[in-house]
C-alpha cells in the first residue's frame, strides 16, 4: 500500500466544538499518525500520514466534523512522506 503525507487545513466553526480531539480519534482509529492544532486565524490545521486509503477515511470524516462542528472548507497540501511520527498528538 501507498503511504502518504498530507497537510490539511478545516475552516468554518472548528474551535471549541472538540474538532481536534475528534480529529485525533478517527486519526487513530484509522491506525493514521501526525498532528492536530488550532492556528489564530480560527482555521485547523492537521498533518496526516499513512497509508492513502486510511488518510482518505480520517479526511472524509474531518469534512463532517465533530458534532458541533460544521466545516465549510478543507485545504489540502500533498507532501512527501516522511514517516516521522509514531502517533497522533493535539499540539497547543
Amino acid at each position: 500500500m501507498a503511504k502518504v503525507r498530507i497537510k490539511a487545513e478545516m475552516s468554518g466553526r472548528v474551535q471549541g466544538v472538540w474538532y481536534r480531539r475528534f480529529t485525533q480519534q478517527t486519526a487513530q482509529a484509522h491506525g493514521v499518525n501526525g498532528w492536530v492544532k488550532n492556528l489564530v486565524n480560527g482555521h485547523v490545521a492537521a498533518l496526516l500520514e499513512g497509508e492513502k486509503q486510511a488518510v482518505n477515511a480520517v479526511l472524509n470524516e474531518c469534512r463532517k466534523g465533530s458534532q458541533n462542528a460544521h466545516v465549510e472548507h478543507i485545504e489540502l497540501e500533498i507532501q512527501e512522506f516522511q514517516g516521522e511520527f509514531s502517533d497522533f498528538a493535539i499540539l497547543r
